[in-house]
């Protein structure tokens, strides 16, 4: 057998020096990447969607980048390169393919949107968009951490400092989390951001490159092939165990976000303050782990515990998110300052999630210790397990979010989560007592080998079994969280579930007041209901475009609800096409049939094609154009939501409407404030300048409104609209309308609550929401406690005027809407001073 040479360590005692400020030049890389991550999620959910068949396409893309980086880097970089200038170079090109990844997007978007599409083709071209924009910048992410592991040795207390700089890179991560969530896209917007992540490469790499000149380095012997093979063949039980504590650790983050969302509110500072406290649970966990790796003798054993223990966190956080949490007495209403929510939604995380972050996170320095050999190269080391680690996070994130939570539930997927523990604490155990079985082989002699395998099933059946159990126990998710989310506390528990099921993308549940009025609940927040301003909501945004445009042939309609706007062309005897855009397939599929009165039974009905897709992605990617589209989305404030209602998205409607098309938008004007709003209607208007606003109140007070444009110019006459109502063929959408209180065709005109020209002192300043910024949802995300709209409705209207240009015609019924119109207004201007 051919003698390795031995593998020169670096200097220790000038190392040792310069620990501190390698900890802080991995924590400046970590911050640096999580603000790349967020900021190339946003830019390319524009381009490919939200679904979440894209989500996981993003996701497998951007970990399968830095798992290629890991293994590619110590098998195609010398060792006899000093390890700081390869990590210098490394975070210098980084820096400069983050800002060419901010650039080149739009780009990517034109080319993309003239070929992009749905079904098997569609994926596959995601697939590719990603692996162009991501898979370069992740590989140079991946491969940091082999790069500086060849400065240490393969030793307990080399381990320890590489468990000590994965701990700082991720406490960096934590910073850029909150950094990028709370501040940089909130203030600025994603080009700032990412300038000044490319400025934190910058300044790591020129700080590489002084102390690689500051710090000898004597080159290591290439570790031989047969080596390496030896090594991988004592050791695939840790390689395995890792990648499974990787899948569940990812797999987890995806199921209890979805839950914790539900409980927080689904704000982009709910997902920062979730994502926040992961990596902190992680950072601390591997800190710990890395001291553990240090000084134990064990770490196998260790490895083991830790799987093992983790299958009892992972039972805490589900009887925590099941049973205790939801029902913690907390009124978000009670403040309107998010600061004070932010530090109830920081305490909830941390008490639920950060039990089993801890153990993920010293998951991996034990893995490390448990699988280094003397005279290993430490970059293939560290490589081979971020890789193996990275592979299980994909499959865990993948799995649970197109299969588990949609397939079985979260309650069956945390228990699949403490069978993967399970394996691990197995797989670790038994091999840690190989020396223990191999005593029993010798000791029965020609049954040596039956009694080791009886041993070590028994072993795996004695470790399985607090996990089988703990998973037998878990409880399911209360349809009242599903229906009531962050309100849950104030629920009166009078109310009967119909419906409650967790889909691909979105959980769902259907309900009955004890005056039976049904309510289409989706993600802990309401949607739909057949209460009397809801419902005229709903006919507002299908009527009212349908009855302007005069002979609508084609509809599109974003978001399907309870299906009760796109029921409202059905019963318009001109359409002949009605596409609804929906991302959850379990909504119509499961909620329609509880409003197929108020919907006419849409879902089944052959003008109608439901399209299951992101609507902006199907937007930018249709050739099809519309007489008409609605826009009924989540509530801005929802992440991801603020797509709908950005400048570029309302000029992609534009280009898909017809000549003499119309379009109409939804807009809240409850759980939102003044600035808000203004913002919405603004960028709105910046498209259509000619638009105009609807109101819905609740019981004469501000509820939601309608913005409505026409593709050209507008005009309304209300005596020949009473003619056209008063056909045969429109008796049913005069019966529609009379269901939700519009007797007459004055009281629907009436609803008229300004335009564009006339709003503008008002809309004076008003942020403009564009897709480089999204700053819609982080200003509504500061604000959806507060309940002022009222005082935004009266404030709106109080800029109203009869509009001469808009309504035509000489009639009693136009006579009669000038006086409803001036009177209300009158009424407003003097109430101040009476």
């Amino acid at each position: 057998m051919t003698q390795q040479k031995p593998i020169a360590p670096p200097a220790l005692s000038t190392a040792h020096r310069f620990l501190p400020l390698l900890m802080l030049l991995f924590a400046a890389s970590g911050c640096s990447a999580l603000v790349y991550e967020i900021v190339w999620f946003q830019l390319l959910q524009l381009v490919i969607g939200s679904s979440a068949i894209s989500l996981g396409v993003l996701l497998g893309t951007f970990m399968g980048g830095m798992c290629l980086g890991s293994l590619a880097l110590p098998r195609v970089v010398s060792v006899r390169v000093h390890p700081l200038r390869v990590y210098a170079l490394l975070e210098l090109a980084l820096g400069i393919m983050g800002i060419a990844a901010l650039m080149g997007m739009p780009l990517v978007d034109a080319i993309y949107a003239r070929s992009g599409g749905s079904g098997p083709g569609g994926i596959l071209l995601r697939g590719l968009v990603c692996a162009v924009c991501l898979l370069p910048p992740t590989a140079l992410m991946g491969a940091t951490l082999p790069a500086i592991a060849r400065w240490v040795e393969s030793s307990p207390r080399g381990v320890s400092w590489l468990g000590l700089f994965y701990g700082g890179n991720i406490a960096g991560a934590v910073f850029g989390c909150l950094l990028a969530g709370f501040y940089l896209l909130r203030v600025h917007d994603m080009a700032i951001a990412t300038y000044l992540a490319a400025a934190l490469n910058g300044t790591v790499a020129l700080a590489s490159f002084t102390l690689a000149a500051l710090t000898p380095y004597r080159p290591r012997a290439e570790e031989p092939a047969a080596e390496s093979s030896a090594a991988w063949q004592g050791s695939w039980p840790v390689y395995v165990t890792t990648a499974v504590s990787g899948a569940s650790a990812l797999a987890a983050e995806v199921v209890w976000t979805r839950l914790l969302s539900l409980l927080l509110g689904a704000t982009v500072y709910t997902f920062s303050i979730i994502l926040a406290v992961f990596l902190v649970g992680l950072g601390i966990g591997s800190g710990v782990g890395s001291m553990l790796a240090r000084t134990s003798p064990r770490p196998r054993l260790l490895l083991g515990c830790c799987q093992l223990l983790l299958a009892a966190a992972i039972a805490w956080t589900a009887f925590m998110l099941a049973r205790s949490v939801p029902y913690w007495p907390i009124n978000p209403y009670l403040s309107a300052s998010p600061w004070f929510t932010f530090q109830l939604d920081l305490v909830r995380c941390l008490w639920v999630i950060l039990p089993a972050t801890c153990l993920w996170g010293a998951s991996f320095p034990l893995a490390l210790a448990a699988g280094a050999n003397k005279g290993q190269d430490p970059g293939r080391l560290v490589g081979g397990m971020y890789a193996a680690n990275t592979v299980g996070a994909i499959l865990g994130a993948l799995g649970a979010s197109l299969f588990l939570i949609p397939r079985l539930g979260t309650q069956m997927a945390q228990q699949v989560l403490i069978g993967l523990a399970a394996v691990g604490a197995i797989l670790m155990i038994v091999s840690y007592s190989r020396p223990f079985l191999a005593s029993i082989t010798s000791a029965y002699g020609p049954f040596g080998a039956i009694a080791r395998v009886g041993g070590a099933l028994v072993l795996a059946a004695c470790i399985a079994a607090p996990p089988a159990y703990l998973a037998k126990m878990l409880p399911g998710i209360p349809w009242e969280l599903v229906a009531f989310g962050r309100t849950l506390p104030s629920y009166e528990g009078k109310w009967k579930n119909l419906f409650m099921g967790e889909g691909m993308n979105s959980s769902v549940a259907v309900t009955e007041t004890p005056t039976g009025a049904r309510y289409f609940h989706i993600s802990g927040k309401t949607e739909a209901s057949s209460e009397a301003q809801d419902m005229r909501l709903q006919r507002m945004l299908g009527h009212l475009p349908a009855l302007f445009h005069g002979n609508p042939k084609s509809v599109l309609v974003v978001g399907f609800g309870a299906g009760v706007t796109a029921g409202s062309f059905l019963v318009h005897p001109g359409i002949e096409k009605v596409v609804i855009c929906e991302l959850e397939p379990l909504v119509p599929r499961a909620v329609a049939a509880h409003f197929a009165k108020e919907n006419y039974g849409v879902a089944t009905d052959p003008h109608v094609e439901i399209v299951y897709d992101d609507a902006r992605h199907y937007i930018l990617t249709t050739p099809q154009k519309f007489d008409i589209i609605t826009s009924d989305p989540i509530h801005p404030w929802v992440k991801g939501a603020a797509t709908l209602y950005t400048k570029e998205y309302f000029e992609l409607c534009k280009r898909r409407l017809n000549p003499g098309g119309l379009i109409t938008q939804w807009v809240p004007l409850y759980e939102s404030d003044r600035d808000v709003v203004r913002s919405e209607i603004a960028t709105f208007f910046e498209v259509f300048p000619g638009g105009t606003i609807w109101c819905n109140d609740q019981n004469g007070s501000g509820y939601d409104i309608v913005l409505l444009s026409h593709a050209d110019s507008l005009t309304i006459d209300p005596d020949e609209l009473f003619e056209r109502l008063k056909r045969p063929e429109l008796a049913a959408v005069a019966e529609s309308l009379e269901n939700v209180g519009f007797q007459t065709v004055v009281s629907l005109l009436a609803t008229y609550g300004g335009q564009a020209s006339d709003l503008s002192p008002w809309l004076e300043n008003a942020l403009i929401n564009r897709d480089r910024n999204l700053r819609l949802q982080y200003l509504a995300g500061m604000e959806l406690n507060k309940m002022d709209s009222g005082n935004i409705h009266e404030e709106m209207l109080s800029y109203r005027r009869f509009p001469d240009e808009l309504f035509t015609g000489s009639g009693w019924r136009s006579r009669a809407l000038r006086i409803a119109l001036e009177h209300s207004t009158s009424a407003r201007q003097k109430a101040p001073q009476e």
